[in-house]
C-alpha cells in the first residue's frame, strides 16, 4: 500500500548484518497516561525477562518478556515493550529514536473522534471502522479533518503523555514523529481507556482485532490495504486466540527511498511497538518478517 512521493548499545542503525539489539529498560516514572491507570508508578528496574503478572510459577502460558534480540536489518529498526501491569518500558536502546508514524496513528484518530462525538453518525462510524479494519486512508482524514486537524495530534501527544512525538509537517497525520517508547504509550492509553473513553473503548479494541488483509499485491491498494502481518504472526496461537488488538502502518516514501513500516499490538499483559525504516527495493514483507523476528524472541512461557 502506498507510494508517496513528497518530499541498543551495539547497534541503532544496521547496514545489511545482524544485529543484537542491547535492551533498555524504564520505570514508570515517565507516565504513560496522566494519572490513566497507574502505570506511572515507580519501582526498581527489571534486567531480566519476567512473568506476566496472569501467571504463576507453576503455569506454562506463554507472554511476551524483554531480553535480547537478533535481527538483521538493512535500515533503521527499534522496538519497546510495556508491561501493563507495572508500566515499566523495556527495549533497544534506540526506543526513544522517531520515524513517521504512517497509518499506526490511525487508531489515535478513530479514537479521539468517537471520546469527542460519542453519537456518531452511521457513517461516521463506517469511517472510524474501515480506517481500523482496512486503514482506510480517505476515512482517517476525514476524522482527521473532523477533530481539527493538527489539535488531533496535539490532543494525543498531551492526553497520552508522550515525550518523544511531534508534528513534523502541519496537516499531515502520516508524517507525525513518534519513537517506540511511545507508541506503546498510545497503545496502552487506548487500552486503559483514556483515548476513545468509555463508551468506545471496548469498540476500538475490538474493530482492532479485526484488521484484515495481508501483504500480497491484491490486498495492497493506493489509499487502503491488507494490515494483519508482523506482530500477530510472531505470536504463539494460545495468545492470539485471546484477541490482540494490532494497528500497522506502512508506505514507501520515495523523497527518501525508504518504506516506512510500524507495528503495533496491544493485549491485557502487554503492549509492543516496532518501527523500521529501509530501502523500498525489500518490499513490505521485508518488514512485516522484522516485525514478526523481533516478536518471536520476546516469548516467554
Amino acid at each position: 500500500m502506498r507510494l508517496r512521493t513528497t518530499g541498543l548499545a551495539i547497534a541503532a542503525l544496521v547496514l545489511g548484518g545482524g544485529a543484537l539489539f542491547a535492551v533498555t529498560s524504564q520505570s514508570g516514572d515517565d507516565p504513560v497516561t496522566p494519572a490513566a491507570s497507574g502505570v506511572g508508578a515507580g519501582g526498581a528496574v527489571p534486567t531480566t525477562p519476567s512473568q506476566s503478572p496472569s501467571s504463576s510459577p507453576e503455569t506454562t502460558m506463554a507472554t511476551l518478556a524483554a531480553g535480547p534480540v537478533e535481527v538483521s536489518v538493512d535500515g533503521f529498526a527499534a522496538w519497546a515493550l510495556l508491561h501493563r501491569q507495572t508500566g515499566k518500558i523495556a527495549g533497544s536502546d534506540n526506543m526513544t529514536a522517531t520515524s513517521s508514524t504512517e497509518s499506526m496513528i490511525k487508531v489515535w484518530l478513530v479514537a479521539d473522534y468517537l471520546r469527542r462525538n460519542p453519537e456518531p453518525s452511521a457513517d461516521r462510524l463506517a469511517e472510524a471502522s474501515t480506517a481500523i479494519r482496512d486503514s482506510d486512508d480517505d476515512a482517517a482524514q476525514s476524522l482527521y479533518l473532523a477533530g481539527g486537524g493538527d489539535e488531533v495530534v496535539q490532543r494525543m501527544i498531551s492526553m497520552c503523555g508522550l515525550t518523544d512525538t511531534s508534528i513534523a509537517r502541519p496537516g499531515w497525520w502520516s508524517y507525525t514523529q513518534m519513537s517506540p517508547r511511545d507508541a506503546v504509550r498510545l497503545g496502552e492509553c487506548v487500552k486503559n481507556g483514556t483515548a476513545a473513553g468509555s463508551k468506545w473503548t471496548a469498540w476500538v479494541l475490538k474493530e482492532m482485532t479485526l484488521v484484515r488483509g495481508t501483504t500480497a499485491a491484491e490486498d495492497q491498494h493506493e489509499t487502503s490495504g491488507g494490515g494483519r502481518w508482523g506482530i500477530i504472526d510472531g505470536l504463539p496461537e494460545e495468545i492470539v486466540k485471546q484477541g490482540v488488538a494490532i494497528k500497522n502502518g506502512w508506505t514507501a516514501i520515495w523523497a527518501d527511498g525508504n518504506w516506512h513500516v510500524n507495528c503495533l499490538a496491544v493485549t491485557d499483559d502487554w503492549v509492543l511497538a516496532v518501527m523500521l525504516r529501509y530501502p523500498t527495493a525489500h518490499g513490505l514483507d521485508y518488514g512485516a518478517n522484522i516485525c514478526r523476528t523481533i516478536t518471536e524472541q520476546l516469548v516467554r512461557r
